[in-house]
């Protein structure tokens, strides 16, 4: 799951990139990219998928793969975009991590979405497993990841009545 953060969450948002973002197509994925003016800047995705992809299992296994796919290159990319996945093929045209794995490096390759720095890691190859998580690098003041607010973290159970009334 893309952190919260990062996700591209509004629909007049995801119109936006939709309507005004440049294409790069490549297979059965399409990146339509938009710059944002997000203060620090920090890239927000979204993976969409039409029924034209297929029923709701096939759908979701194709967003659960570009998302996948999308967490190992997220460090590698140059921050202040809105980039918005649109899923136009079936199952059968991205079965696993490594294709969608190569279509979304084919993508930042082409649209120069990678981080060129001489002292900034190289993005990952396609097939390398991914190893990195959503770092909060974009946001200083975001707590820790374990960290939430109203929760006691000491096990402790609070004092609301679970059980049902009886009838």
């Amino acid at each position: 799951m893309v952190a919260r953060n990062y996700r591209l969450r509004e629909e007049a948002d995801v119109r936006r990139v939709r309507a005004r973002g440049r294409a790069w197509p490549q297979g059965p994925l399409v990146a339509r990219v938009l710059p944002n003016t997000l203060d620090p800047p920090q890239n927000r995705y979204t993976v969409i998928a039409g029924k034209r992809c297929g029923k709701s299992v096939q759908r979701n296994r194709l967003k659960r793969l570009v998302r996948e796919a999308l967490r190992g290159y997220h460090p590698s990319l140059k921050t202040g975009h809105d980039i918005a996945f649109i899923c136009r093929g079936t199952v059968d045209e991205l079965p696993d991590l490594t294709v969608a794995q190569t279509l979304l490096h084919r993508i930042f390759t082409r649209a120069s979405l990678f981080v060129t720095d001489p002292g900034s890691n190289p993005p990952p190859a396609p097939g390398d497993p991914v190893s990195t998580g959503w770092s909060r690098r974009a946001l200083p003041d975001a707590p820790p990841p374990g960290d939430q607010a109203g929760s006691d973290n000491d096990g402790s159970t609070d004092d609301r009545n679970h059980s049902l009334p009886s009838p």
